[in-house]
């Protein structure tokens, strides 16, 4: 039997993504020989986090029509999908799966579930979850305050998805902020650590001239963890390892 084959006689043989949150599902899912085509994102290294892989592969403008000359018969996207294109991908015979976009950590179990089991690849969707769990079994018990910044002070609001994450690293953040930090409240009560995104780091850009970076820069007794940012555009498994690097960097 192929590794296609292995779960699923029937599983599909040309998988397509649209969507950038959904590249590094089937990337991470997919048998290699199952994957056809993934988005203009996945490939870039500013972007994607799994850049080298995505370029093994056809680029998409996660439109369907961008796809219909490579035959895909499932073809796999996220949080919504127009008519028009979903009678186009019944025209080319394809498969449609569109997965919610996620608010949790179970959302994400459920949709890497249910990807595995429609790719046949349901032993590789049991690892990943697996892997979740331990990693939520595995949570600290004493939690230390931080406060996650990406470009232009945006962070992660109280029982967000990224929120939930940063739990698992052993982090608590503030209850009093929504998803973007005032400046004036980092040069006010600078946070003893701060987990700085690093996402897009080397290019000038405004968010990256956020007045709160000069303050927490200034800070001598504010500590800063360089993060992959890349990986927290999805929130998805991928994260899974950067969870565990900013909890060991916590405990030093």
């Amino acid at each position: 039997m192929t590794a296609v084959a292995a779960d699923d006689a029937a599983a599909p043989r040309r998988v397509v993504s649209l969507n950038m949150c959904t590249d590094e599902l089937v990337l991470l899912l997919a048998a290699p020989e199952q994957v056809v085509s993934v988005t203009h994102l996945a490939r870039s290294p500013h972007e994607f986090a799994f850049w080298r892989t995505a370029r093994r592969y056809p680029a998409n403008d996660s439109s369907v029509a961008s796809v219909a000359g490579l035959r895909p018969d499932l073809i796999v996207t996220m949080g919504g999908l127009a008519r028009d294109r979903e009678r186009l991908a019944r025209r080319l015979g394809a498969d449609l799966l569109v997965l919610p976009f996620p608010a949790s950590l179970d959302d994400i179990e459920r949709s890497v579930t249910t990807l595995a089991d429609r790719l046949g690849r349901r032993e590789r969707g049991r690892h990943f979850v697996a892997a979740l769990h331990r990693l939520r079994s595995a949570k600290p018990d004493a939690a230390i305050p931080a406060l996650f910044l990406s470009g232009g002070g945006e962070t992660h609001y109280p029982g967000s998805l990224g929120a939930q994450w940063l739990e698992l690293a052993g982090v608590t953040a503030p209850d009093d902020l929504g998803g973007r930090v005032p400046a004036e409240r980092v040069l006010v009560a600078p946070p003893s650590v701060v987990i700085r995104s690093d996402y897009r780091r080397a290019q000038t850009s405004r968010g990256h001239f956020w007045p709160g970076y000069r303050f927490i820069e200034n800070a001598h007794r504010t500590r800063t963890i360089w993060t992959d940012g890349r990986r927290w555009t999805c929130g998805g498994p991928a994260l899974m390892p950067e969870i565990v690097r900013i909890r060991e960097a916590l405990a030093l």
